[in-house]
């Protein structure tokens, strides 16, 4: 399950489609790992955008944070981010 919490940043329903496709590698991992959730908060501050992610899953929780000055580079950061760290937990898991 995946929860975007915008803070004081609109995003159009195209963008939020794009997000999600962006995670979509994550939402499979986090499938395959079980026990998967994800929430996304996406803050602008000055003229930077943050974007902080918790990561919930079967192996472990774990946080991400991105911060750039276009929000599209911040949550596409943050989204490789996941998958990464999602992928090193699931080889973990099939090593054990």
């Amino acid at each position: 399950m995946i929860k975007l919490n915008e803070g004081n940043v609109l995003l159009k329903p195209s963008q939020r489609r794009q997000l999600m496709g962006w995670l979509k590698r994550s939402s499979r991992l986090g499938k395959r790992i079980g026990d998967f959730a994800v929430t996304i908060h996406l803050q602008r501050c000055g003229n930077m955008y943050e974007v902080r992610a918790s990561v919930h899953d079967a192996a472990g929780d774990f946080k991400c944070r991105s911060r750039r000055t276009d929000w599209r580079t911040a949550l596409r950061e943050l989204s490789r981010t996941v998958s990464s760290r999602l992928h090193d937990q699931c080889l973990l898991l099939a090593a054990a």
